[in-house]
């Protein structure tokens, strides 16, 4: 393993630019687990009476009432959006690359790269944020900040609900409020969202025909089409282009691409501290 995290090392070292591609596994890395202890002790009561088994799943409930969903939504906002810390992970991958011509494409919603110092004009979130709430029919294309809403949902619910005045409306239609998270047809890309999607193709595109590495973190098979196989796909495309996948038990990727891939299979955070000590 040494000698494959020296070969990770020389390849940041030497890259013209560097593209990351980060999915959930970064976060749990950090320690934002959607599941196990954390969510035990975070969510016991819903837990006890809806038989929920994880955070993620706990998002597609059906809850009755919008007063019990925002009390579901308000807290799992709160615990991976606002009362958290900033994972190491993070702090180790910006100490990484941030003298370097790089770029962050993620699928993570938690805000996390913003939290540990990463330029937004160098991230694209392309699957929303925690923290924005939009109108659940997308009735306009305006984002807002829901931190004061959330923090006064959390702070007042009482048996596993929220008072109705909290239920937050759209203040356009007068119709219901959604996380800003890609789930559906209504999701809310708005100018930020496609100054980010813009600024990642012109990254891509201005670097083209240079030493680029695509360096993958923590993604997984849920969404392979926004990070994975692009990634993939330009490595072979690219002459001077390399692909490095950290990811416990799933780093790997297709033949064609082999001789110019580096796969790490350990503990992601562990992965990025040790590279970072190296160079």
């Amino acid at each position: 393993m040494n000698e494959t995290l020296t070969a990770v090392r020389t390849l940041l070292r030497e890259a013209e630019a560097v593209v990351v591609g980060a999915g959930s596994g970064m976060s749990a890395a950090a320690g934002l687990t959607y599941a196990g202890r954390r969510f035990q002790e975070k969510f016991g009561d819903f837990i006890e009476h809806y038989g929920m088994t994880d955070m993620y799943s706990a998002g597609f409930y059906p809850f009755s009432t919008q007063e019990e969903k925002w009390a579901y939504w308000s807290r799992h906002i709160y615990y991976n959006r606002y009362d958290v810390r900033i994972g190491k992970p993070y702090l180790d991958l910006l100490q990484l690359v941030k003298d370097r011509n790089y770029f962050i494409l993620t699928t993570n919603v938690d805000h996390q790269f913003q939290m540990a110092g990463f330029p937004e004009e160098r991230i694209f979130a392309t699957q929303g944020d925690y923290g924005l709430f939009q109108c659940k029919r997308a009735c306009h294309r305006q984002l807002y900040d829901n931190e004061k809403d959330v923090r006064a949902m959390v702070s007042r619910q009482e048996n596993l609900r929220i008072p109705t005045e909290l239920v937050p409306k759209c203040p356009v239609c007068g119709g219901e409020m959604e996380v800003n998270l890609r789930c559906d047809r209504f999701f809310v890309e708005d100018e930020a969202w496609e100054r980010a999607c813009a600024g990642y193709s012109s990254f891509i595109r201005n670097n083209r025909n240079k030493k680029i590495v695509f360096l993958e973190l923590g993604v997984g098979m849920n969404t392979p089409g926004i990070i994975k196989y692009p990634f993939w796909q330009m490595t072979d495309r690219e002459k001077n282009g390399s692909y490095i996948c950290i990811n416990q038990g799933e780093a790997w990727g297709p033949e064609e691409i082999r001789e110019k891939s580096i796969y790490v299979d350990m503990d992601l955070a562990k992965a990025l501290e040790a590279v970072r000590g190296g160079l």
